[in-house]
């Protein structure tokens, strides 16, 4: 198994290699990709992926919510 690295070149510690796994699984399913397409085109470029990827969870589970 290949191990993730950081910027700095550290191996990740578990939860942040979940985490990556996670964050790139969900920035790669058509419901993120609609969702990011229905924001100014300016926030969707702009924000970080990992900002993006929290706010579409955010927004999904309190979608759920009611």
């Amino acid at each position: 198994m290949a191990v993730i690295r950081s910027a700095s070149s550290t191996p990740l510690s578990d939860h942040a290699r979940i985490w990556y796994s996670l964050k790139c699984a969900i920035a790669s399913s058509s419901g993120f990709k609609s969702w990011k397409g229905e924001l100014p085109s300016a926030e969707a470029e702009a924000a970080p992926l990992d900002q993006l990827v929290r706010r579409y969870l955010r927004e999904t589970l309190e979608t759920l919510a009611y």
